[in-house]
């Protein structure tokens, strides 16, 4: 998990703190996001290709599974969009 010490506490609907992902799920994780900022925005926000060629939930699960450097850079965007979501920052 990311550590985001800068970040303000933030709690999702049932309570538990964004940051630490209780519950969530990588797809649902990949599935926010991309509802979020679509393909081209994510592989703006995080250099990776299976944002750039051909993306798709699927394929983008099968990468950040096997590569923990992706998937940290994922959870972080996740942990920072929600925040700033449920804090109304966005």
């Amino acid at each position: 998990m990311p550590d985001l010490p800068n970040l303000p506490d933030a709690r999702d609907e049932s309570g538990h703190l964004i940051r630490e992902l209780h519950g969530v799920t990588l797809a649902q994780i990949l599935e926010y996001l991309v509802a979020a900022y679509g393909w081209p925005e994510l592989d703006n926000r995080i250099r990776i290709n299976c944002f750039a060629v051909n993306p798709s939930i699927k394929s983008s699960l099968t990468f950040l599974r096997r590569t923990p450097w992706a998937r940290a850079k994922v959870e972080e965007l996740y942990i920072r969009t929600r925040t700033a979501e449920v804090l109304g920052k966005k």
